[in-house]
């Protein structure tokens, strides 16, 4: 049976297959998120958000794969859509303050894709979106989530973890808790199953 790969150094990717009970190797992907969105926007063709997840997880999926054609490939990736605009990670604290205070009292999108790929090609793919709504939180709680939090939520394409203080900037949440963390787990965790990489 062939190994199986993580595309991605995100700790909260890895921690969900290794609870998962998953035996895997993580691996960095190599590919420049923002250049491919990027060269879409140059080329006139803007990606919708939910598309730009499937093609970032594909496109990580098989750049590891490539180099590790015997292995299977998870690739992954999460995108953040308002009303049809892609926003992306917050390079600063600063940027992220201006962003959550954009996305504050508002509905939006998290799209979840996740890739599975061998011999650098794609075998499988998955899609999965969840809708959040923040509340009407003060400057001052904002403040104060920040420092508390600090910069590891610029890790995070919404600047929150819900298994974290993150869960208080919310009215509501509909949809999978694995899509919001950034994989679609139960249907990757079934696909390894038809796969027989898992136990029926």
């Amino acid at each position: 049976m062939s190994r199986i790969i993580l595309a991605s150094t995100s700790p909260t990717r890895r921690r969900l297959l290794a609870d998962a009970g998953l035996a895997f190797e993580a691996m960095a992907p190599g590919v420049d998120e923002e250049a491919v969105v990027e060269l879409a926007r140059r080329e006139g063709s803007a990606l919708e958000p939910a598309d730009t997840a499937d093609i970032l997880a594909r496109l990580k999926a098989e750049a590891v794969s490539s180099a590790h054609p015997d292995a299977i490939v998870i690739g992954c990736d999460q995108t953040l859509d308002l009303d049809g605009e892609l926003l992306t990670k917050a390079p600063d604290m600063d940027a992220l303050r201006r962003k959550l205070l954009r996305l504050r009292g508002r509905r939006h999108m998290l799209h979840a894709a996740v890739a599975c790929a061998k011999g650098g090609e794609t075998i499988w793919e998955q899609r999965d979106s969840a809708a959040l709504t923040m509340r009407e939180f003060t400057p001052e709680f904002l403040g104060h989530y920040l420092a508390g939090e600090g910069d590891d939520l610029l890790g995070s394409v919404g600047g929150y973890r819900l298994e974290g203080a993150g869960v208080q900037l919310f009215n509501s949440i509909e949809g999978s808790y694995f899509t919001i963390l950034g994989l679609p787990l139960l249907p990757l965790l079934a696909w390894l199953r038809t796969q027989e990489y898992l136990e029926e």
